[in-house]
């Protein structure tokens, strides 16, 4: 308590609720000292794909650390870095991968090539970015001003600059009973309008693609993705994808966006890159926008740089990772297992929640506002299962390698922590 400061926590509340040590990770749980164990149905802050522990991605990382552990790729490059970009370049259609260490990095490096971009092509003034509203893109400066929650943003409103909020296509917003496409539709109805007005002056447009998952799991159909895709080409604005979250299978697809069968002008990825071994993003583009910088004259480069940027290790991770996916039908499994989780998510009817849904490997609803959460979190954590609800939704995201009885665990459990807060 006087040596760590926590991240998204308030330190005092510690006082009464105290931390719990973990020692170490097997599959899909992680164990205190005194050798209990949580399953981790939160992954770990939504990075760990393919469970603690696992063989394979341990290899990729043992052998690399006996090769070289880093070295800057500014006048270098190495290895681990080349087939690593080379191997998203072919999954995503985009390439020319810029590193950092973590998501709102991604997302810095997307809003400065975009605005740069303008400036490098005709000198344009075309620095705001659109958002949507509900957001959440990071906690640096630039990832904080197209972010909407106000617990993380107000209290630095005086020193990041004001962009553009639109309205979120969430479904659950939706009045007079439209459905989830309808509503996408009448928000790119009310973006259109506003595109016309100030297309001029826009950079580009963010958004986390079918999911907006920190401000509670918020879900949309994907005729949004292919509209602003259009509208996006219309006007001229780069679309950027925050796949950070989503990314790597969550959502039933490799990637969210390939759900639209679009193809975005920055696509933004951490998280599941390293299947929560080594911090590591990247930032993908297009051969236009790389060729805008592509000259002579350093000072028309790109010249974001980190210390750890492409750092080998945490690539090897992500090439580890990768091969799962490429000796595996991951996405086959995970539909199986999504079925099995819905079957078992009948017996929910009767509580008190509302919104019930899923895409892919992600579960989300809201708890009776007249329920206190705290107790079912905590009925949850003493029976070892490890959920992090935000606001009063409660949400499943848990790691590939979840079995069935460790998905019984995860329904049972919180029916029965709902349950017991009731009384």
């Amino acid at each position: 308590m006087k040596s760590v400061w926590h991240p998204c926590t308030q330190m005092k509340h510690h006082e009464t609720t105290p931390l719990i040590p973990i020692k170490k990770g097997r599959g899909s749980w992680l164990f205190d000292f005194n050798n209990k164990k949580y399953l981790d149905v939160t992954s770990s802050w939504w990075v760990n794909l393919f469970g603690h522990n696992n063989k394979i991605i341990k290899k990729y990382i043992k052998n690399q650390i006996d090769q070289l552990e880093h070295s800057m790729i500014s006048g270098l490059t190495h290895e681990p870095v080349i087939e690593l970009s080379e191997k998203l370049n072919n999954l995503t259609g985009l390439g020319h991968c810029s590193y950092g260490s973590d998501g709102a990095n991604a997302v810095e490096i997307a809003l400065k090539m975009s605005s740069h971009f303008w400036r490098q092509k005709a000198k344009l003034k075309k620095t705001k970015f659109v958002y949507l509203k509900n957001s959440y893109h990071g906690e640096t400066l630039g990832a904080l001003s197209v972010t909407d929650i106000p617990l993380f943003k107000n209290q630095y409103s005086q020193i990041i600059k004001n962009h553009i909020q639109v309205d979120s296509p969430d479904w659950r917003k939706g009045k007079n009973n439209e459905s989830p496409k309808e509503i996408a539709k009448n928000k790119l109805l009310l973006l259109k309008k506003m595109f016309e007005k100030k297309h001029s002056t826009i950079s580009s447009i963010i958004l986390e693609p079918l999911v907006q998952c920190a401000t509670g799991m918020a879900m949309y159909d994907k005729e949004y993705l292919v509209g602003i895709r259009k509208l996006c080409n219309q006007y001229e604005i780069h679309l950027i994808v925050d796949e950070i979250a989503v990314g790597f299978g969550r959502t039933g697809k490799i990637f969210a966006h390939h759900h639209a069968k679009i193809k975005p002008d920055f696509l933004c990825l951490s998280k599941g890159l390293t299947a929560g071994y080594l911090p590591l993003s990247v930032t993908l583009t297009t051969d236009k926008i790389y060729n805008a910088f592509y000259d002579n004259d350093i000072k028309k480069g790109f010249l974001h740089s980190h210390s750890y940027t492409g750092n080998p290790l945490a690539c090897s991770a992500a090439l580890g990772m990768l091969s799962i996916f490429e000796s595996n039908d991951v996405l086959l499994e995970n539909r199986n297992k999504a079925i099995k989780i819905n079957l078992l998510l009948e017996n929910y009817k009767n509580l008190p929640i509302k919104d019930l849904r899923n895409i892919g490997m992600i579960w989300a609803f809201e708890l009776d506002l007249n329920i206190d959460i705290s107790k079912v979190t905590s009925y949850c954590v003493s029976h070892g299962l490890l959920i992090r609800p935000i606001g009063n939704t409660i949400y499943f995201m848990p790691p590939y390698s979840l079995n069935d009885s460790e998905i019984k665990h995860m329904i049972s459990i919180t029916e029965q922590g709902i349950k017991q807060a009731c009384i």
